[in-house]
């Protein structure tokens, strides 16, 4: 078996459909729309096009940052997983996993790298005077090596060299539990915000990332079939079912979870975690937190995955779009709460808590990431198709 990489050999031409080529176009533009509303803050000033403020320094472009990071720290696991168990169920979901979580970091790159205002200076100092005891650059180190890794997987892959493949996978893995934890300890060390603060949000963090990666497996692997237009081989089936009941599980463990994390703010928790609780459940985050993070994103796919018993593949992937929406407003709502509550409440006329709407520009910068994502979904269908089907040996 030859070692080289053939374009050929693993395109896939009936994804190179007339009515494919105008959605992956329509993305295009969507991420380069999102992309010049960015350029243009550095321009204008992010001050004036993003309403981000003194008091919220943090919006729906960090908490977007956070899902695409979170979701690739998922896929990343699952599939190092399967290719490490070799012969399981999840194992013909792999390689599509690989390139899947690839594109969701870099998606959360592209949004980041927006949302900062002297983004080249931090990939300086980054490296020329790291800051070893700082949460966020441990975050960025090791997201960055995680992504160098799963590029040299993603073309042994296609180059079929498995075994090498499998250590860059698990080094990959690793990096990105690393990262995806670090991700959760910026919020869960934060003392002075008290909705943040404690031990719980880096394992938070991680279950989630279980969860939603669970869950774009499930999704885009139908979506794959779907493009191509052909019914879904028996292997293929049972490992997006799989997929399908480790979502189940992760959507039980975080509603516990999240059950809990509200309920310990009424129980002995600071008046500034309390205040930010309410704003959750009865103030302006009550409409995000009710309908979009628990409803749809949590009692509604687990209550269709548990009726339908993982068997009927509309409903799976229905599920999954859910849950992955709901993961979505969880992290705004975790972003926007943790700050919403003035930090020296009742000291000169201070309101009870602050306001943020996301700006046009960052509206856009957020579908940029989105646009960016699926566009690169539909184009690796397109050139690498075929490696994602491939079944051999792991």
């Amino acid at each position: 078996m030859s070692n080289g990489f053939s374009l050929a050999a693993t395109a896939e031409p009936k994804v190179a459909t007339p009515g494919l080529n105008k959605i992956t176009l329509l993305l295009v533009l969507m991420a380069v729309a999102g992309v010049s509303a960015g350029l243009y803050g550095f321009y204008a000033g992010h001050h004036n096009v993003y309403n981000n403020t003194r008091e919220m320094p943090w919006g729906i472009l960090i908490s977007t940052y956070a899902f695409f990071a979170i979701t690739s720290t998922g896929l990343c696991l699952l599939a190092a997983i399967s290719h490490i168990f070799g012969g399981n169920r999840l194992a013909p979901l792999a390689n599509r996993m690989v390139w899947l979580s690839l594109i969701s970091i870099i998606g959360g790159f592209v949004i980041i790298g927006l949302e900062i205002e002297s983004p080249w200076r931090m990939a300086i100092y980054n490296v020329i005077s790291p800051n070893l005891t700082s949460n966020i650059w441990w975050m960025g180190t090791l997201y960055g090596l995680a992504v160098g890794f799963m590029f040299v997987e993603f073309f042994l892959i296609l180059t079929r060299q498995y075994k090498i493949a499998i250590i860059l996978g698990v080094l990959g893995a690793l990096a990105e539990v690393a990262a995806n934890t670090n991700l959760g300890a910026v919020f869960a060390t934060l003392s002075a915000r008290p909705y943040w603060y404690g031990a719980q949000l880096p394992v938070y963090f991680l279950a989630s990332s279980f969860m939603s990666g669970a869950a774009a497996a499930v999704l885009f692997t139908n979506l794959a079939y779907k493009m191509r237009n052909e019914e879904m081989n028996d292997a293929t089936y049972k490992g997006v079912q799989s997929a399908a009941k480790v979502l189940t599980l992760m959507i039980f463990l975080v509603s516990v979870a999240t059950a809990w994390r509200t309920i310990t703010f009424y129980v002995g928790g600071s008046e500034g975690g309390r205040a930010a609780a309410d704003a959750i459940l009865g103030g302006p985050l009550a409409t995000n937190f009710w309908i979009f993070e628990v409803s749809i994103g949590l009692i509604f796919p687990l209550g269709l995955l548990a009726f339908t018993k993982m068997k009927s593949l509309p409903a799976m992937s229905a599920a999954a779009l859910m849950a992955l929406v709901g993961q979505f407003f969880s992290r705004y709502d975790l972003v926007v709460a943790g700050q919403l509550v003035p930090q020296y409440e009742g000291w000169d006329n201070l309101p009870a808590y602050f306001s943020y709407t996301p700006s046009v520009s960052e509206l856009l910068v957020t579908m940029a990431g989105l646009g960016f994502v699926g566009a690169a979904f539909i184009l690796g269908e397109r050139f690498f198709g075929r490696a994602f089907e491939h079944q051999g040996e792991h």
